[in-house]
């Protein structure tokens, strides 16, 4: 008989249950904390490790200090690595809190073996893709081993940061076939470039720590194998996509630089233009508004009218002149 622990008193516990070797799970799920290895199956213990008991929640579960410091730390950078009888993977998800940017990726400490999987999160730190594995489990078609368990969550973690690769490619995408971008587009682009550098952070380490994974875990069954290479293969690529949008976007803001520079040098262009034409004119009318005497005309009562037309006349062919010089 497993011993177990009522969770009225265990705050940290999200949820205990116990699978069985064909994936169904037994009653007592969320109601007690497994704590002895189970003849079959697995246990998937699921904690929050910011509680004033979670220390003694892990301990009685068997853990070592070494361990339970490792899933209740404050920050956490993905990797993977043999601890004592089993495996410590730190992993990062894409954060789908409310009022939560997607950029500010949850961290996922998990230490398996091949009878026990115990995961732990901070408060307000949910991830939808344990949610999702959980929801798996409680249909009856979920994992039948630990190992699957992890692989599971691995693949939902990493569906959830493909739906975010995918729409930082879409954006960049309409920005790219847009025609009319302008200078408010600059601040869409380097908010663009900010999420796809504070995701890679993450990932590219993340994809390092499947690799260790695939090396030291000598359980895995040649089809577990082959799904972890493909995870790895996945995370590998949004690296590489995110790297790629990041250098798009820096692409797309040189560009909008260039056009609103250009619009900026060709409204100054046509104003040295305009500038050009009324310069001879201007000449002409102080020459001709100085009050002095002896100047040609104050007798004659068509003189302005002289003046005028000789003005527009010498204005028409300065345009004529440059629109023949295709200055316009």
């Amino acid at each position: 008989m497993n011993q177990s622990t009522n969770t009225e008193s265990t705050k940290c516990l999200l949820w205990s249950m116990h699978v069985d070797g064909k994936g169904i799970i037994h009653p007592g799920i969320e109601t007690e904390l497994h704590q002895q290895t189970p003849e079959s199956g697995f246990n998937w213990i699921h904690l929050q490790a910011d509680t004033d008991d979670a220390f003694d929640t892990m301990q009685s579960l068997g853990l070592s200090e070494p361990i339970i410091d490792s899933l209740s730390a404050l920050e956490t950078r993905p990797r993977a690595l043999l601890v004592n009888d089993g495996i410590q993977v730190y992993l990062r998800g894409i954060n789908r809190n409310p009022d939560a940017d997607p950029e500010d990726m949850v961290s996922l400490r998990i230490w398996f073996n091949e009878h026990t999987v115990v995961s732990a999160r901070r408060k307000n730190r949910n991830l939808l893709s344990v949610l999702d594995t959980k929801a798996v489990l409680t249909s009856g078609h979920g994992p039948r081993s630990a190992t699957d368990l992890v692989l599971e969550l691995i693949k939902r973690m990493t569906d959830r940061i493909s739906e975010v690769v995918d729409d930082l490619d879409d954006r960049l995408t309409e920005f790219e076939t847009e025609q009319g971008m302008n200078s408010t587009d600059r601040f869409k682009l380097s908010l663009i470039r900010r999420q796809a550098a504070a995701i890679r952070r993450y990932l590219a380490p993340q994809r390092d720590a499947l690799e260790t994974l695939y090396r030291i875990n000598k359980h895995f069954s040649p089809s577990q194998g082959h799904d972890l290479r493909d995870l790895t293969d996945r995370m590998a690529r949004y690296v590489e996509d995110l790297d790629l949008a990041k250098e798009r976007a820096m692409v797309l803001q040189d560009e909008l630089r260039n056009r609103v520079a250009e619009m900026q040098g060709m409204r100054m262009y046509v104003l040295s233009l305009v500038t050009a034409i009324f310069l001879p004119l201007s000449f002409l009318t102080g020459i001709f508004g100085m009050n002095v005497a002896g100047l040609p005309g104050t007798e004659n009562p068509e003189a302005f009218n002289y003046l005028a037309m000789g003005m527009l006349g010498l204005a028409l062919f300065m345009l004529i002149g440059m629109i023949w010089k295709k200055w316009f």
